[in-house]
């Protein structure tokens, strides 16, 4: 696909993106990201961290590859509860490195030492469709506000002051208690 199509996409991504920050303010129609669109950002998986289909297609492929879909559609929640939430930061691509200059990192493949390109190119274009429905606001909050989550396997110390909002198969998902909503 031509440089001006990827262009186009990822300027249509940060126009959604600013439609779920906190106090947004769009100056243009807002719509929606199709499919094709979303195939020509990021295409194999390696491009720079800098756009926020991209940031959260990484993010899901990484914390999420290979959990049922509705496991993944849990954590592009996340992402974006945090977007929407005013103490986060207002950007995908700096909500998820959030606690890289002091541990820990919010999101654990961001600070684990391993390469950051995609290495199973089907798995990315599942995180890519959910990061696209996500972007789109097209997917139900399956986390009731989760801001938190973690792996099923692990029991993180962190967890115990926070309420506990949803279970998938893979993961456990919570928010702070006092923004019940």
């Amino acid at each position: 696909m031509a440089a001006p199509q990827a262009e186009e996409a990822t300027r249509k991504t940060e126009v959604l993106e600013q439609v779920v920050a906190p106090d947004a303010e769009v100056s243009e129609p807002v719509e929606p990201l199709d499919v094709q669109e979303a195939q020509v950002i990021d295409p194999e998986g390696s491009d720079p961290l800098e756009e926020p289909l991209t940031c959260l297609a990484r993010t899901l492929y990484w914390e999420a590859k290979g959990v049922p879909g509705h496991d993944m559609e849990s954590v592009a929640n996340v992402v974006i509860n945090r977007l929407a939430d005013e103490s986060y930061p207002n950007t995908i691509c700096e909500v998820v490195p959030q606690g890289a200059e002091q541990s820990p990192c919010q999101f654990s493949w961001w600070c684990d030492g391993r390469p950051d390109e995609v290495v199973e190119g089907d798995a990315y274009e599942v995180a890519k469709e959910v990061a696209r429905q996500a972007l789109n606001q097209e997917l139900p909050d399956h986390t009731d506000g989760a801001l938190y989550f973690h792996d099923r396997t692990v029991h993180p110390h962190w967890a115990e002051v926070f309420l506990l909002t949803a279970e998938t198969e893979s993961f456990l998902f919570y928010r702070p208690a006092e923004a019940a909503q």
